[in-house]
């Protein structure tokens, strides 16, 4: 007997729908076809253990099982349980076996027949409304998570019997219902972390507060212990808010990569990623056999941030160059090309030197001659222009660490200020075409008329041009941080200031700075 039943395979951050055909007929033999990787032909010996162990017959005639389309490989453990009902359905052991057309059904199973975990059950829940499915059947970890999508009954089940009794009667499970946008509401705002918490580094929180403003990338160049790492970590908490697509989008990522945990809902929070620096290019990029996304995917809509950046090495430094500019990875294969988003703040810090004392105000720094530039030139020029903002961090005073009297603004306060600047940009982008939404992505077509500035302005940035040997690119940078800072005081013109506090933030583009 022949039987159909629905799945579905991850692609990148989609899911296309897969048949499963199962046939059990006169002959001898288990076979699987439809470009199945291990993890899929091993699920006959999975599902034949779960099948013995709860009481039914394996067939001992031919079982043939196609995954369609048969020209795209598949990947995973998650086919298990879809086959399981399928020779269960063709050796006419389950009962309503047409019902299965109305369900898409996926699962990874354990000898016991327990039903575990899969990856990228967002993005199937929906394909299977896109498809037109009743309903969706998942394991109970990922039901929640295929419940945000609306319009499409979602059933969590633990064990192979729980889809056999199911069929047979529909009413045996209840569909999962989460309430996405209570939920998604009521999230946004908890943080661990404050900018309240920081003493003094006013300067620095001014800094990501213009970061956060524009979605600026921004460097922290500092002594060890002056606050960088705290400084960032706090970073997010100023950011504004996700929007319900943002979240949709940054969750499909995050499932795709296996990364949510379980009974997991809709992310509310923007991602921040510390990899360590010994990551790989593909760790940091995506990729691997299976492409799956990395730090950099995984930051989409968030913050990246990479302590110690002189400690990467080169080449994984250098594969983030164009993901930074285009905000889109493209993984290609000899049969496919996968995308996956990239839209993300680059936050890197780094000590001045070896030693982490160059220009520290109190400590000599220990590096012999030309160290400094040596440490600095592991990361290269191209990479430092792709960066907005250079900020020297400089040790907190014990004055300013022991004051328990001052209070610094909290996050929530300059979290307005940072979404009035955003309406403003939102406000003036939404005319044009592409995906500018902040001023960080300008296109070079609109920067000149959009970040115009006056004759005194223009005279600064020209002398700045000259004495900094700086890029056209960094120039660019400098017209897009203008525009931000003016953009926090809702001023409609770039003013001088505005420059000169801009060119501020190039300090490692300025003569000297590395001895």
């Amino acid at each position: 007997m022949l039987v159909k039943i629905f799945g579905a395979a991850v692609y990148g951050v989609e899911a296309i729908a897969i048949t499963i055909e199962v046939n059990v007929s006169n002959g001898q033999g288990y076979y699987i076809v439809g470009l199945p990787d291990n993890a899929v032909k091993e699920s006959l010996q999975r599902m034949e253990s779960a099948i013995k162990t709860n009481g039914y017959q394996m067939p001992r005639t031919k079982i043939v099982v196609n995954l369609a389309p048969a020209d795209i490989r598949k990947a995973g453990s998650a086919f298990d349980l879809p086959i399981a009902i399928g020779v269960l359905g063709a050796s006419e052991q389950i009962g309503e076996p047409d019902r299965l057309k109305d369900y898409l059904i996926m699962g990874e199973l354990s000898l016991d027949g327990t039903v575990q975990p899969i990856k990228g059950a967002l993005p199937i829940a929906i394909q299977a409304r896109k498809e037109g499915y009743k309903g969706l059947i998942v394991p109970k970890q990922n039901a929640r998570e295929a419940a945000m999508v609306n319009n499409l009954a979602v059933y969590g089940v633990e064990h192979l019997n729980d889809v056999v009794h199911f069929l047979a009667d529909e009413k045996s499970l209840q569909p999962v219902n989460v309430n996405t946008r209570e939920e998604f509401f009521a999230n946004q705002y908890e943080f661990d972390f404050d900018f309240s918490d920081v003493k003094g580094q006013e300067n620095i929180k001014r800094a990501l507060e213009i970061a956060a403003a524009g979605g600026h990338n921004a460097i922290l160049i500092g002594p060890p212990g002056a606050g960088k790492t705290m400084l960032a970590k706090r970073l997010p908490t100023i950011l504004p808010p996700l929007s319900l697509h943002e979240a949709l989008e940054t969750t499909k990522i995050h499932s795709v990569a296996g990364k949510l945990p379980a009974n997991a809902s809709l992310i509310a929070k923007r991602p921040f990623r510390s990899p360590h620096h010994t990551i790989s290019d593909v760790a940091l990029v995506g990729g691997g056999g299976v492409p799956q996304p990395g730090e950099i995917s995984l930051a989409h809509n968030g913050v990246l941030f990479l302590d110690e950046l002189p400690e990467f090495k080169k080449t994984v430094l250098e594969v983030m160059r164009q993901p930074m500019e285009e905000r889109l990875v493209t993984i290609s294969r000899a049969k496919m090309a996968l995308d996956f988003p990239a839209n993300f703040m680059l936050i890197a810090s780094m000590n001045p030197c070896p030693c982490g004392y160059y220009n520290h105000p109190d400590k000599e720094c220990s590096c012999p001659p030309g160290a400094v530039q040596k440490y600095l030139n592991k990361v290269s020029g191209p990479l430092l222009d792709r960066i907005d903002l250079h900020v020297e961090v400089t040790p907190v005073a014990f004055s300013e660490l022991s004051n328990t009297n001052k209070q610094g603004e909290n996050s929530a306060i300059i979290r307005e200020r940072v979404i009035a600047a955003r309406e403003i940009q939102a406000q003036r982008y939404k005319e044009h075409t592409g995906s500018t939404h902040s001023n960080a992505q300008i296109s070079s077509k609109l920067l000149r008329e959009i970040c115009a500035i006056d004759h005194i302005g223009e005279a600064l940035l020209k002398k700045a041009m000259e004495r900094l040997n700086l890029s056209a690119r960094a120039y660019d940078r400098i017209l897009k941080v203008s525009r931000t800072i003016a953009d926090l005081v809702a001023s409609e013109k770039i003013k001088p200031e505005h420059v000169a506090e801009a060119i501020h933030y190039r300090s490692l583009d300025r003569e000297g700075w590395a001895g």
